[in-house]
């Protein structure tokens, strides 16, 4: 990354004018962020994305950061003597996986990133999906991928039935920024652990966000000759997964991002976590720092 330092006077306004336009047009906007990948283990990323996210506040727009942590319930896991196991790519979550899971997530990581962004100088509350009855949820019915008359029970992973917005209103109206957690509640007042990207991308439909915004750990959706495509909208998408071009973990990613987009969130931006600032730079410059998926 250049240094501001040696940038020209004359560049330096450039790079501060080339953003007002962006600034005007998203003021007041609510721009909901999925944290997870690299900028989530880095220490120097954390720090880009913690003053990335208050400057956003700072400049007038709302946003909402809901986080994953895989990595950190692995390790966590580990350290219990217990081996994580997958089916068809979801975390199989038993009672006493569940409550590793709740305390590393809106333990540990949740406050790990609250205490980043107040001392970036914002002003952060954790929220679970328990918060305010956010996240009504059921347990995730997973149909066997190559014999639909077979259903797999992993645990208590869930699937969201309603979200509730109006904690995360409050709490932005009030300058605050929501850092949530993707745990819901059941009907009996059961936890589930449910996949952060799908969070993310119901939230921001149930906010009528401005922006999706999700960092991972790719430069954003590629094309068969592994050239990035900057820009693409809805009815593209749905081409690539048709021909296999977008397969494998990013299927459930985009598959939420897409349905985000058709639904009425402008703009979904898929990012590359590891580049610093690559939030900023996508939501206030013209430079294209991953995947824009339009909705129209």
């Amino acid at each position: 990354m250049t240094d501001l330092q040696s940038i020209a006077p004359r560049d330096k306004a450039e790079i501060l004018a080339q953003a007002l336009p962006y600034i005007r047009k998203f003021h007041g906007k609510t721009m909901v962020i999925k944290y997870g990948g690299n900028a989530m283990t880095d220490p120097a990323l954390q720090a880009d994305f913690a003053e990335d996210v208050v400057l956003l506040k700072l400049v007038g727009m709302n946003p909402v950061v809901v986080h994953g942590g895989g990595p950190q319930i692995e390790t966590a896991l580990n350290r219990l003597g217990k081996k994580g196991e997958f089916i068809q790519g979801m975390r199989v979550t038993d009672a006493e996986t569940m409550e590793v899971v709740e305390w590393v997530l809106a333990g540990e990581v949740q406050q790990d990133i609250v205490g980043l962004i107040n001392q970036a100088g914002g002003k952060a509350v954790g929220l679970t999906g328990r918060d305010g009855g956010m996240i009504r949820a059921q347990k995730l019915r997973m149909v066997d991928s190559k014999d639909p008359s077979i259903e797999h029970d992993i645990g208590q992973v869930g699937d969201i039935v309603s979200i509730d917005p109006s904690v995360v209103k409050a709490l932005q109206d009030d300058a605050f920024i929501p850092v949530i957690s993707p745990i819901g509640f059941g009907e009996d007042n059961e936890s589930y652990n449910i996949n952060a990207d799908v969070v993310a991308s119901k939230l921001a439909t149930v906010l009528q966000a401005e922006k999706l915004v999700l960092l991972t750990n790719i430069p954003g959706v590629l094309n068969k000759a592994g050239e990035l495509l900057t820009d693409l909208t809805s009815r593209e998408i749905d081409a690539l997964f048709a021909d296999g071009t977008i397969s494998g973990g990013m299927l459930p990613k985009i598959a939420g991002a897409l349905d985000a987009a058709k639904a009425g969130v402008n703009a979904v931006h898929i990012i590359d976590g590891r580049v610093p600032h690559s939030m900023l730079l996508e939501i206030l410059t013209e430079q294209a720092y991953g995947t824009m998926i339009r909705s129209h």
